[in-house]
């Protein structure tokens, strides 16, 4: 069956990923990749709603497909009906959705890969890949190529992935906030629950040591979370420039690809600065499975400072002390690293 349907003219070949931006960047090498092999196939991306702007900024995917709209549908033969009018070939469940999945089943597509450790994926899947995400030492990227191996692709090396985001669609933004002279510097505290976060002090401490005569500062975040970020940073630095709440989530794309870098935990817009080859420096604590050995960020010039330990204390949440004990002077030097004269 596998050969029958790749060897089509123009195979379709959903991918499948219906959660958050840094999954769906660090998901772009494996596009790339199917791409590379079937250089004639129609490739489509599910992914909710507010990804959009992502998924077409990028020059490997034909189709944006809306998760949420569909599955907002009224009745279930709508849903249905929206998958077979797709006339698929293969679906790939990257992130494992049960009602994807049982949709895919309904609507005949021939091909339908997902991982074994999902029990609904027996019922509804007719390629199934054993493997387990919390327990590799891969890296994410690399662990969304197991599911291509029906598709005949192997994980490559860290380093081959570096460039192969293919985010050459990036929308356009006006510039005249950023300062042609300064280094443009997007600091990005929180994470939406996502991740450990660094300590306010140290934020503090690193607006402080960073010449103002070298470095623009700008902060980014929600709305929401730009009333937390105001109390603990913008009142103690208002020469910071309050991006939170302002942008869309296509402006925010476009502003970091002009932007010259990023400090972030491992979040979202880390993903995206080092995607775009901005200078990207993450902050992580030891902690499997949130660790950079699984969600460092991959780029041209993407950096992460981690404790090196074995962490057992912070594992259930809240303050972080492996986080933590990165100091700023490490983020500066980073950031100096290489960079300015």
């Amino acid at each position: 069956m596998t050969e029958s349907i790749l060897k089509k003219d123009k195979p379709t070949i959903i991918i499948s990923r219906t959660d958050n931006i840094g999954d769906v960047v660090l998901t772009l090498p494996l596009v790339a990749y199917i791409r590379k092999k079937y250089p004639h196939a129609r490739i489509l991306f599910l992914a909710k709603t507010y990804i959009r702007p992502l998924i077409e900024a990028c020059e490997n995917i034909d189709e944006f497909l809306d998760a949420e709209e569909v599955l907002a549908l009224p009745e279930t033969f709508m849903q249905v009906d929206f998958f077979k009018k797709l006339k698929a070939d293969v679906i790939i469940h990257v992130f494992p959705n049960h009602e994807v999945a049982w949709l895919a089943r309904k609507a005949g597509i021939p091909m339908r890969i997902g991982t074994s450790h999902r029990s609904y994926h027996w019922l509804y899947c007719n390629k199934l890949v054993n493997f387990s995400r919390k327990r590799s030492n891969l890296h994410e990227a690399q662990l969304n190529f197991k599911l291509a191996y029906p598709l005949g692709l192997e994980v490559p090396g860290l380093a081959d992935l570096k460039n192969s985001y293919g985010l050459t669609r990036v929308p356009q933004i006006n510039t005249d906030i950023l300062d042609k002279t300064r280094f443009n510097l997007i600091i990005h505290p929180k994470s939406r629950g996502n991740g450990r976060e660094w300590d306010w002090k140290h934020y503090n401490k690193l607006v402080e040591i960073l010449p103002k005569e070298k470095f623009k500062i700008f902060v980014t975040g929600t709305e929401e979370e730009g009333k937390v970020i105001r109390e603990n940073l913008l009142k103690n630095h208002p020469e910071v420039n309050d991006m939170t709440g302002k942008q869309t989530f296509s402006e925010l794309i476009g502003f970091i690809s002009k932007a010259d870098g990023l400090v972030a935990s491992g979040t979202g817009p880390l993903h995206l600065a080092a995607a775009l080859g901005r200078k990207a420096i993450g902050l992580f604590p030891p902690i499997k499975p949130i660790h950079p050995g699984r969600w460092a960020p991959l780029g041209p010039d993407a950096h992460f400072l981690v404790l090196d330990k074995t962490c057992v204390e912070c594992k259930n949440g809240g303050s972080c002390t492996c986080i933590n004990s990165i100091t700023p002077e490490e983020v500066s030097t980073l950031l100096n690293n290489g960079l300015l004269k």
